[in-house]
């Protein structure tokens, strides 16, 4: 579950290779207004470490919103 949007929120998921050799990972949802927020969960909290995983393991991320909604995307070695 993805908590920020709630149960049931549909969500796609694109696993692509890049021209370099690179793995592109995107989650794409609906709520192009449920903006993704960097915190510094403390040791006994059970949620918050989401983007801080993603920037230490990817080369790349970032977030685009659009008309249906947002994207997050990172690219991997």
């Amino acid at each position: 579950m993805i908590n920020h949007l709630g149960e049931g929120t549909p969500v796609t998921v694109r696993l692509t290779r890049t021209d370099g050799g690179r793995t592109r990972l995107e989650v794409s949802d609906p709520e192009a207004y449920a903006w993704l927020i960097q915190r510094r969960p403390g040791p006994d909290d059970e949620t918050g470490r989401g983007l801080l995983l993603l920037d230490a393991v990817a080369l790349c991320w970032g977030v685009e919103r659009g008309p249906g909604g947002k994207t997050v995307s990172c690219e991997l070695p």
